[in-house]
């Protein structure tokens, strides 16, 4: 359907001319909102969608506020200013949303554009959903000459009842839609045109199971708080099958009843197949879903029903923030601790941290839910800023499992293999008793380096500083970073040996070749995303480990949390220690985390579950912490360390990252930031110094980090120091505050 529009009539006289600011969708470089006039006749308000001209170009934005707002803002010549062309008829944008985009821009010093980008979906507001044209058999007789076949009279039959789309009857019937399309010209059916489709209403007077005493406390706690429509922030804290998502869907619960909507944000696509059967059997319905699978027209669909309230329920990826909720009631960020929320480029952005900002702007509530709290979020639960509600044992008495250590260096894989002896065993007596095990590594491929034993060339992304790592299902090099493939040769391209290729270290593949060499009879699935393409391909995989058409799982972090499987009672970690190494702020409290989630997944039901950790380090704090179950202690530490070193969350970090097509060119200017860069008592900037990862994409890289205290406005800082900085050239400059990856 084409798009609505308001046409203004012709513009006042520039002493009498009204003014809006305007904010673009746009990755142009302007500071906020333009400044546009108002012709006489059009009526604009603050949320208003609207099409202006920019240069030669017309562009949707959408009216922010009056000029008077901006008081500190140069006056504008209104003779000088371009009138709004049109107003849009798509739903206002409402002033909670835009003063998340607001300070999502100021506080991650980018263009306000861009982050208003994230808010936009431009299909939608530029399209209504058309209404729906279904078909019912029009009543006898027929026109003359019309003639009844037996795929007609099929058609008839099953047309006889409530209108169905023309898909519905092609499938009922074995009819094409060309089929039932001439019949509706020939007047054997009747075209019945309904209003647009909406997703189907969650139920929330079903009944959940019975809760435990402390998670009923809790999910009281969570339904006052969306019932009070006040803004507080609860981090659900519970032990690995302790029964958090059925505490939350109680506030859910709450919140339809009230009316409102809820935003659920997950870290990953993957995670999303077990919860969405769960939710459906909670509620009757599935929630509308959100994320890069959502197909085009899907999408469409989705900002709309968001807009006018018909979707209650919204699950989604962290791009979900910035839908255009018209009645939200509260909101929920499950594995809150998970890196993925943190958006690594364009607008860098922590999700968990902009859902605390959003659920302030909307004046209601929000649940962080893990079993591994970020240490950002105990901070803040030790500031009294967050209200923690513990949840300390599993649901429906079960145990958690047991965890033990498995000293390499005492015992040793056999050469050539990588799952040790006791593992091995642990495993097969599993798999004879009719149960399931997980070997967890976290690293995709085959291997992650390929060299030739004859010269010792190694195979190296052309564009980054990586190693290609081998994907044996493929036949392929591939580098994680930039995407690049070849085929693996016959020969070694620099001393051209021929069968002097060796893979050195595993990747998944390799793990999956020795378990369905050492376990032939066992049902074997490898769950990575490099197999795995797309949501439905994931879900098959679980809904099958589920079924237990599988025996053996080998998998990547894709099935260390979120997911549900009572026979599984051994998990063994190939290698414990990967992910320690390399000088990470976080990497004892990813590691942590990780080994936490990919241990919760054994024992969950009334079978016990044991764990098995690989490693040749076995003194490593992370690992004693999780084989004793102390994760008060590993957090005492790690706090005391953070606190010593005046790290996040006890201090401030921000990165500048320069990139250019040449090396030279990325240090000159990243020389010239550090000569004006700040130093006081509280701040300090680190570099310019190569990046670990110092080429990607052909592009050469260099970071300068500022340290700060925790008091420090890093933002306003960073604006003061960066507001001469003009890269020119292939020089570009990227802004990170609160960096969480640092490579």
């Amino acid at each position: 359907m084409a798009e609505h529009r308001t046409r203004p009539a012709s513009v006042a006289s520039p002493d009498t001319v009204r003014t809006v600011r305007v904010g673009l969708p746009s990755n142009l470089p302007f500071a906020g909102p333009l400044t546009y006039a108002v012709p006489e006749g059009l009526a604009l308000a603050p949320g208003d969608w609207v099409e202006v001209p920019l240069g030669k170009r017309a562009m949707v934005g959408v009216v922010w506020h009056d000029p008077p707002e901006d008081a500190a803002d140069e006056p504008v010549d209104p003779a000088k200013l371009k009138p709004v062309a049109t107003r849009l008829e798509a739903p206002r944008m409402r002033a909670p949303l835009r003063r998340v985009v607001d300070w999502v821009a100021a506080y991650t010093l980018s263009p306000h554009g861009a982050v208003l980008r994230m808010a936009v979906h431009m299909p939608a507001i530029r399209q209504q959903d058309a209404p729906r044209v279904t078909y019912k058999a029009a009543p006898a007789p027929y026109p003359d000459g019309v003639r009844i076949t037996a795929a007609r009279s099929r058609v008839l039959e099953a047309a006889a009842g409530e209108p169905l789309a023309a898909a519905a009857l092609a499938e009922a019937t074995g009819a094409s839609a060309a089929v039932i399309r001439a019949m509706a010209d020939a007047g054997l059916l009747q075209r019945v045109r309904l209003a647009p489709a909406v997703p189907p209403a969650p139920d929330s007077q079903r009944p959940g199971p019975s809760l435990s005493e402390e998670q009923q406390a809790a999910a009281d706690r969570l339904a006052a708080a969306v019932q009070a429509h006040c803004f507080q922030v609860d981090v659900l804290d519970g032990v690995t099958g302790s029964g958090k998502t059925e505490v939350y869907f109680e506030a859910i619960a709450a919140a339809l009843n009230a009316g409102g909507q809820v935003l659920v944000l997950l870290p990953e696509i993957a995670l999303t197949a077990q919860w969405l059967d769960r939710f459906r059997d909670r509620f009757g319905a599935y929630p509308t879903a959100w994320h890069s699978e959502v197909s085009p027209p899907n999408r469409r669909r989705t900002w709309r029903w968001v807009a006018s309230g018909d979707a209650r329920i919204v699950v989604g990826a962290r791009s979900a923030l910035f839908l255009p909720f018209r009645d939200l009631r509260l909101i929920v960020v499950d594995e809150e601790h998970d890196q993925a929320f943190k958006q690594e480029d364009g607008v860098r952005y922590h999700a968990r941290d902009i859902a605390v900002v959003r659920a302030r702007a909307e004046g209601v509530p929000i649940c962080l839910a893990s079993a591994t709290p970020s240490l950002e979020t105990v901070a803040n639960i030790d500031r009294g800023r967050y209200q923690r509600l513990a949840l300390p044992l599993r649901h429906g008495g079960a145990s958690l499992p047991s965890v033990e250590i498995c000293d390499l260096v005492q015992t040793p894989p056999p050469r050539g293999a990588w799952i040790a002896p006791p593992l091995v065993e642990a495993v097969t007596q599993a798999v004879d008793e009719g149960e399931q095990a997980l070997l967890f590594l976290n690293r995709r491929g085959y291997a992650p380096l390929t060299l030739c034993r004859t010269c010792g060339h190694r195979f190296a992304c052309p564009s980054c500083s990586a190693w290609l790592v081998e994907h044996r299902y493929t036949g392929r090099l591939q580098c994680h970073h930039c995407g690049h493939q070849e085929r693996v040769p016959d020969a070694c391209p620099t001393c051209n040996a021929t069968e002097s290729l060796a893979a050195c270290g595993p990747g998944v593949e390799r793990i999956a070749e020795e378990v369905a060499e050492r376990w032939p009879e066992a049902r074997v699935a490898v769950m990575s995303s490099d197999l795995l393409h797309g949501p439905a391909a994931v879900r098959e995989l679980i809904d099958a480990i589920g079924r237990h058409e599988v025996d053996l799982i080998v998998g990547t972090q894709l099935i260390a949390k979120g997911h549900h499987f009572p026979m599984l009672t051994v998990v063994g970690v190939v290698d414990a220690d990967l992910g320690l190494a390399g000088g990470d702020l976080r990497a004892a409290e990813r590691t942590f985390q990780l080994l936490t989630q990919v241990a919760g997944r054994a024992g969950r039901a009334e079978r016990a579950g044991r764990v098995i950790l690989q490693t040749a380090e076995p003194e490593q704090p992370v690992l004693k912490a999780l084989v004793a179950g102390d994760r008060d202690a590993f957090y005492a530490a790690e706090k005391r360390a953070r606190q010593d070193a005046g790290m996040p969350p006890y201090g401030r970090l921000a990165a500048v990252i320069v990139s250019a097509n040449d090396l030279a060119a990325a240090m000159a200017f990243a020389q010239q930031l550090a000569a004006s860069a700040p130093h006081t008592a509280d701040i300090r900037v680190l570099g310019p110094a190569p990046a670990p990862l110092a080429l990607i994409r052909g592009r050469h890289r260099v970071r300068l980090l500022l340290h700060a205290g925790r008091g420090v406005n890093v933002p306003a800082v960073l604006r003061a120091w960066l507001a001469g900085a003009k890269p020119s050239g292939s020089v570009r400059m990227a802004v990170d505050v609160d960096p969480y990856a640092f490579l």
